[in-house]
């Protein structure tokens, strides 16, 4: 068998496994699926009737709510993989000559199935309170596609993260900056009416121009030169965070 067969292989294993302990961790997988429903239902009925966006406020919504679930989703990630380190499990496999790609791997690609999972859940959750998407099939694929982008950009990272924590707690503190990030963007309320300090960062950040793609993919309006700065920006992090990611493997299984 060639090494790139072998490597698909112990990939394939550590997607299993990864996987089946995010299905067996139900308190864990529940909060990564009810949470950003219950927020989205926070936003809308709680806060929805005094922000004034130009249409409902839904309609406004979903898309920020869609980067929330990948922030819970990264915070699983990088807790996983800082358990397996702590916990003796990262060591075990190395001695069966498993590749580090293929360990981070199976972490980044259960992380990405649950957000798709939830993602899901929300789009399905919001349809039944008054979001109406677009219907047509090469947005949807586009939107889709860097959203999957996204998400495996911030899974990349919080692995990356998960591996330079010492402890469970100190990686999902880690990863609040992912979580963060939406609120100081347009995911809630227009930039516009942000003070002018800080309608600066939220231009220019990277959740920005996914939440504005998102939204004009959805619900079929102009999306200008937003989808290229979303590849441009998690393009980049997706690389940073895998050569990182191998760095700081090598330095703590060493």
């Amino acid at each position: 068998m060639s090494e790139l067969a072998i490597r698909g292989t112990q990939t394939a294993v550590m997607i299993g496994r990864s996987v089946r302990l995010s299905r067996r961790n139900i308190d864990a997988l529940l909060v990564s699926l009810v949470l950003p429903v219950l927020l989205m239902l926070l936003f809308v009925y709680l806060f929805g009737g005094a922000i004034e966006t130009g249409s409902a406020y839904v309609t406004y919504v979903v898309p920020g709510v869609l980067l929330l679930c990948a922030g819970f989703g990264a915070a699983g990630t990088a807790v996983s993989v800082t358990t397996d380190l702590t916990e003796g499990m990262i060591e075990r496999l190395r001695t069966m000559d498993i590749s580090a790609t293929a360990i981070l791997a199976g972490h980044v690609v259960a992380s990405v199935a649950r957000n798709l999972v939830s993602t899901t859940l929300v789009l399905a959750v919001a349809v039944a309170i008054g979001f109406r998407p677009a219907i047509e099939p090469l947005r949807w694929l586009a939107a889709a596609g860097l959203l999957v982008l996204f998400l495996l950009a911030v899974s990349w990272m919080s692995a990356a993260f998960g591996l330079l924590a010492r402890t469970p707690e100190a990686a999902s503190g880690y990863t609040f900056l992912v979580m963060f990030l939406p609120y100081p963007s347009s995911a809630f309320v227009p930039v516009e009416t942000m003070p002018g300090w800080l309608r600066g960062f939220a231009e220019h950040q990277p959740v920005t121009p996914v939440i504005e793609s998102l939204r004009g993919l959805l619900l079929d309006t102009p999306v200008g030169s937003a989808p290229a700065r979303v590849v441009a920006w998690f393009l980049g992090i997706l690389v940073v965070a895998v050569v990182l990611s191998a760095l700081l493997f090598r330095r703590r299984v060493a």
